[in-house]
């Protein structure tokens, strides 16, 4: 469910949101299909089968159901990470980092409208310029814990640099090829590796 600052009307019902929920799944499909640029509300609600009233009630433009997406992925995201986590074994941060990469990966992989969208990155959508403060927040808040350590402005800086490096090499390893160069991947894992192993060791 996206924040309900990103709606114009937050759903309260249970149908209300299944809807609300359709309308994103059909915005997603869209946009890997015809792109952002092409995407627009009237066939959103027709892939959803809604009246193009309900996407209105809900979202003023495009650009609002693009950013309601990348926030849904987010809290998606952190879902399956926290989910991982619970069931990881006591590997450290080494285990925690390849699941939040593992995870981002095969999102980047399978998820509908993820790799034009992904947290609010690809496009310049809503009124966020920096969804990698929020992905680095809400990893600060996931993993303090698991790991031992105080949500503070250390680490939160840490996961900030983190993140902004996996967001460069992984978008590169996505341009060389449609599954995402291994080779490339593999050496972005070792240097974050390298920089988390000065801060968390």
């Amino acid at each position: 469910m996206p924040h309900a600052t990103s709606l114009r009307r937050a759903p309260v019902q249970r149908r209300s949101a299944e809807r609300l929920a359709r309308i994103l799944d059909a915005c997603a499909g869209l946009l890997d299909e015809v792109g952002y640029d092409d995407l627009s509300t009237r066939a959103v609600a027709q892939r959803a089968a809604v009246p193009i009233g309900s996407v209105y009630r809900f979202f003023g433009n495009k650009r609002q159901m693009v950013d309601a997406l990348a926030q849904r992925n987010l809290e998606r995201y952190a879902e399956r990470v926290t989910e991982r986590l619970r069931t990881a074994g006591d590997g450290g941060w080494r285990e925690a980092m390849d699941v939040v990469l593992d995870e981002y990966l095969q999102m980047k992989r399978t998820a509908p409208g993820f790799s034009l969208v992904d947290f609010g990155n690809q496009i310049p959508v809503g009124a966020r310029t920096e969804p990698n403060h929020r992905v680095a927040d809400r990893l600060t808040e996931l993993l303090s814990g698991y790991l031992g350590r105080e949500p503070d402005e250390e680490l939160r800086r840490v996961f900030l640099i983190a993140v902004e490096t996996a967001d460069t090499l992984v978008h590169l390893a996505f341009r060389v090829a449609p599954e995402g160069d291994p080779k490339i991947i593999e050496e972005m894992r070792e240097m974050l590796r390298a920089y988390l192993a000065r801060v968390l060791d």
